[in-house]
């Protein structure tokens, strides 16, 4: 199973919520790489931008697959909810 993504932009418009994220934050929380909703670098974004290969990396001993993929959608739904952008 792969991370189904919306493809809503609403996670690249809430970079200022991890500092993780700074070097790619326009200034007002947006990724300087979002065109519309959908990535403009998608095929070169960086690791933490990539939900398989960033599971694999940092995350697989802290949480099973199944909890990572439930924590990225809880947080979806946060960002849809509550959005600043639009769909």
């Amino acid at each position: 199973m792969s991370f189904k993504c919306l493809k809503c932009g609403e996670c690249c418009r809430n970079l200022n919520l991890s500092k993780i994220y700074a070097d790619l934050d326009s200034g007002d929380g947006t990724c300087k790489y979002l065109t519309g909703n959908l990535c403009g670098i998608y095929d070169t974004r960086p690791l933490k931008c990539r939900i398989e290969e960033s599971y694999y990396t940092f995350f697989s001993n802290e949480m099973t697959k199944d909890e990572y993929y439930k924590k990225n959608y809880k947080m979806c739904e946060h960002f849809i909810n509550n959005k600043k952008g639009g769909i």
